[in-house]
């Protein structure tokens, strides 16, 4: 399918094909992408900052036991 849609292109090399990306269609996906970009950039910011916080504080915090927490903490 890659190959097909001009993602991709194959060579044969012996008995093997070899396969390499094709950077013109990719540059087309992504001027295409780039009218969509600002609905998406500040959200997933913001998963970025919560995913380093949480990873942080389960740092800071060591091991959760979740025998200790509230039933509508536990995950």
């Amino acid at each position: 399918v890659l190959r097909e849609s001009g993602f991709a292109v194959a060579r044969a090399e012996g008995a093997r094909r070899l396969y390499s990306v094709a950077p013109g269609p990719l540059h087309e996906v992504d001027a295409w992408l780039e009218q969509f970009r600002h609905i998406w950039d500040q959200p997933l910011d913001a998963l970025a900052t919560e995913l380093a916080r949480s990873k942080r504080q389960r740092r800071t915090r060591g091991p959760v036991n979740h025998q200790q927490l509230a039933p509508e903490e536990q995950p």
